[in-house]
Formats: structure tokens, sequence, C-alpha cells
């Protein structure tokens, strides 16, 4: 048994303004006991627990960054308040720690030192848009970032199409809200027009938007897309009843 502090993973919002909807009171309680934070934006980080009032000022916090720079070998230094007793909470910069964000690292890290880590419950647009799509839910693989070039998101997407129809498996991957229509383009002129796509636009935000459909349909009527937060899901094989 050790006296280390515990690693808190703290979920945030998708969208601005939705904490009251989309934050679990149990989340807000953790917080209350938590003093020391790893956040990949430091300065979005304070102005998000400011927002959920629960600290009198968030000037009494600590802040370390955690993000795509950050190696290992940094993170003994940036777990210190652990190691001397005290918890940790992990912010996402969007969603929940740990899922396309640089929070894996310190969860790793964690998980080498024998530091117990506590996942809190909040959204997740990847899940919440897969969950929206009517598309496979049980086999499925979320890719991050296309390449931005347009003959080689081509090529890429050509090869996730191949793989969906001959395993079912859905193909999960986001853009750049002002790269939204280019990649939508991309991909309605490339798949097969029976294969079917999702796009899930400002999830749990005030516009949200989903639509399922084959591309063949998409081509019909293509929709000029926000610039906001969206999530794009791809499957050439659904099964109908």
């Amino acid at each position: 048994m050790n006296n280390r502090g515990k690693l808190y993973l703290i979920p945030t919002v998708i969208a601005d303004n939705t904490a009251d909807k989309v934050i679990p009171i149990q989340v807000k309680d953790a917080l209350r006991s938590l003093r020391h934070f790893l956040a990949e934006d430091i300065r979005t980080a304070r102005r998000y627990l400011a927002s959920l009032k629960i600290y009198d000022t968030v000037e009494s916090l600590t802040f370390e960054r955690l993000d795509k720079n950050t190696s290992y070998d940094d993170l003994r230094e940036i777990f210190q308040p652990i190691f001397d007793g005290h918890s940790m909470g992990v912010l996402s910069e969007s969603g929940c720690p740990g899922i396309a964000d640089p929070g894996a690292l310190a969860v790793h890290f964690a998980h080498e030192h024998e530091i117990e880590v506590v996942p809190l419950v909040g959204p997740s647009s990847i899940l919440l848009a897969l969950m929206a799509s009517g598309l496979n839910g049980q086999h499925f693989t979320f890719h991050g970032y296309l390449p931005v070039e347009t003959r080689e998101g081509a090529r890429i997407i050509r090869e996730l199409e191949k793989e969906s129809r001959r395993s079912r498996q859905t193909h999960i991957f986001i853009e750049t809200p002002y790269r939204n229509n280019r990649l939508l383009k991309n991909l309605l002129s490339t798949l097969n027009e029976e294969t079917y796509l999702c796009v899930a636009s400002d999830l749990t935000g005030s516009s949200e938007w989903i639509r399922t459909a084959t591309v063949g349909q998409w081509r019909k009527n293509p929709p000029e897309l926000p610039r906001q937060p969206a999530v794009f899901l791809m499957n050439a094989f659904v099964a109908k009843q």
C-alpha cells in the first residue's frame, strides 16, 4: 500500500456553454478535492474550471502542460504532487482525456508506477457520433485526421472503404472545422455510392446536426457544413433486417 495520490481523468465540454447538461455532478464532486492538474492548454483549462464555479478562485490551482511535445521522461517531475500524496486531474482540451488526446501518455505512466487511475464520465464526440450513426458499433476504428493533401486522402479513403466492405468495420475520423467541406467533397467524390456515410456536427451543442445516408443520397443534395467540430463515419457494409 502506498501513500500516492490518484490520477483523475476529467472530461470537459465538447460544445460551448453545455457544462450544466453534459458534465455529471460526480465530476464536480471529484474536482472539489483536486488542486493539481495536467492540461493540453492551461488557459482553456483554467477557463473551464472557472466556469464550473467550484473553486473560490482558480488562481490557487497548479497546472502543468501535457501536450504532444511532452515526453515520457518529463512525467516524473510533472507527477511529483502524486508521489507526494496529492491527487491530480488530467483535463482534455475537448471531451474525455486519453481519447484522441495526449492524456493517454500520463495514464500509461500512472499504470507503470502503480498509481490508481480514476476515469470519470463525460461527453466523447467519437462515441456520441458512433451511437447516433446507425453504423457498426461492435467493430470500429478511429483514425484521427486523414491526410490533408486531396490525392493522398482519396487513396486512404479507398483503402478504408475496401477494408470496411471486407470486415464490416466502421471507420471514424475528424477534421479541422475550416476543412470540413473539403473533406466531405473528397469523401463524396471517392466513395462508392452504396457506401454509408454519417456526419455528426456540433454534438451536444445548440446546432447539433447528425445525418447518415448512402453516398449516392448525399451526392443528390450535398450540404455546406458549418465551421464547427464534426465527426465523419463510414461503413461500406450495413446489414438490414
